[in-house]
């Protein structure tokens, strides 16, 4: 921990200022959304499709706006997105503690969403712009800081929705009230605000959209990375589920569903920096993101080893079958995002020849989110008719298989060439 305060020190105040801030909004952010779907169904009474509509408003509103963000931070500067991302969620999740009719919800999940999309892309580009030449250090600490908020943050919101979900809202609004003072006032501008005029930063929306879309060694890092985030979201789909199917619904199965989320969390935090280090000292990044995904998708090999053994009916040797598969699942797919994540990153600036960083962030994004919502429907499907056809084998085989045809797409891609550094701006567009 003490080396990590030493490299956390040694970047400068915009910087360290970001990293700080993506705990906080992490923090303010987690410590309402595991509860919200609870408030909506239970103090409020929607009926289940409802919540389904609200919650699924604040998703497509964060993921069909992220181009629109990054284009936008690209334009007028990474400050300005930054703040204004924050007064958005200052009103929305405010909002979402006030009011009871469904407009006014569905307006306020939307606002949540499209603040993600303004700040998020305008965050990683300003980071990378401030770090220079440790850009890649720089993104491992940052996911330290990300980690943490999503790991305190559920705690301290179950503790205030303990006392009344209204006061983790207005709580939760503070803290976002608070980032975007100390955005206003700490942050230094920064971002093509400072292109000269007939750069073409300072072209249109869609003049910038066409010339990231036409970065072909982009798109296919994009769609390459896809099964990352697919993989590693079946913390939160998957691994669940099998806990909960082999350990049932009460306070045993509540334990364990909390430690996969402990285990990715504390990981991260612990090794994050570590990991980073040896990987950047051993490798290119091209075969890094091809470890990575190699990584996670032999996470799932403990989940298809589990199922040949025979399930006790209760005791301590069905707890064990129930909690420990996939707690080593979820520690190797954190292992897997932790080789990962800064590589990827930095390799996304890269691509994007250091022009519409932000515009190249958003696109992303929103490829990245549309793969998640695919890649779960799938998954889902899966899960489905390996209970029904009596195979639970089948996601098992399934999500190793996405994992290696991922590693392979991106091993390629190092092979060819396609992850190099493009040389000069016409390149980076085309």
């Amino acid at each position: 921990m003490t080396g990590m305060l030493t490299q956390f020190r040694s970047y400068e105040r915009s910087a360290r200022l970001l990293m700080v801030n993506q705990f906080t909004i992490n923090l303010g952010f987690y410590m309402l959304m595991p509860y919200l779907a609870a408030h909506l169904s239970g103090t409020l009474g929607l009926a289940g499709w409802l919540v389904g509509l609200v919650l699924g408003v604040r998703n497509f509103s964060q993921q069909g706006m992220f181009l629109v963000g990054g284009a936008l931070a690209d334009r007028f500067g990474y400050k300005p997105l930054i703040v204004a991302g924050c007064v958005l969620r200052t009103l929305g999740f405010a909002t979402l503690g006030l009011v009871d009719s469904l407009p006014a919800l569905l307006a306020a999940s939307a606002a949540t969403g499209l603040a993600g999309a303004l700040f998020n892309p305008a965050v990683r580009a300003y980071l990378a712009a401030a770090a220079g030449d440790r850009r890649l250090e720089a993104f491992a600490l940052f996911n330290v800081f990300y980690q943490a908020g999503i790991l305190l943050g559920p705690l301290v919101g179950m503790v205030l929705t303990g006392v009344n979900f209204q006061v983790t809202c207005l709580v939760s609004a503070g803290i976002f009230a608070l980032l975007s003072i100390v955005q206003i006032r700490a942050l230094p501008a920064r971002g093509d605000e400072t292109a000269p005029a007939g750069d073409d930063r300072r072209a249109g929306l869609p003049s910038s959209w066409r010339g990231v879309l036409a970065n072909r060694p982009f798109l296919l890092f994009s769609g390459a990375m896809i099964g990352s985030y697919v993989l590693s979201f079946q913390v939160y789909l998957a691994l669940p589920l099998e806990v909960r199917r082999l350990g049932g619904e009460g306070e045993f199965g509540t334990a364990a569903v909390a430690g996969l989320f402990a285990v990715s969390g504390l990981s991260t935090i612990l090794g994050q920096t570590r990991v980073t280090r040896w990987c950047k000292a051993r490798m290119t990044a091209g075969r890094a993101l091809a470890r990575g995904l190699l990584t996670m998708g032999l996470a799932f090999v403990p989940l298809l080893a589990a199922t040949a053994l025979p399930v006790p009916a209760e005791g301590p040797g069905r707890w064990a079958l129930a909690a420990v598969p996939p707690a080593l699942c979820a520690l190797l797919l954190a292992l897997g995002t932790m080789i990962t994540y800064p590589f990827e990153m930095d390799t996304i600036v890269r691509l994007s020849g250091n022009r519409l960083v932000a515009t190249h962030y958003g696109l992303y994004n929103t490829i990245c989110g549309i793969g998640i919502t695919l890649g779960n429907l799938l998954t889902g499907a899966a899960l489905d008719a390996s209970r029904s056809a009596g195979l639970p084998a089948l996601p098992w085989i399934a999500l190793p298989v996405l994992g290696l045809a991922c590693s392979a797409a991106l091993y390629g891609l190092h092979r060819t060439g396609r992850l190099a550094p493009v040389a000069g701006p016409a390149a980076a567009m085309g």
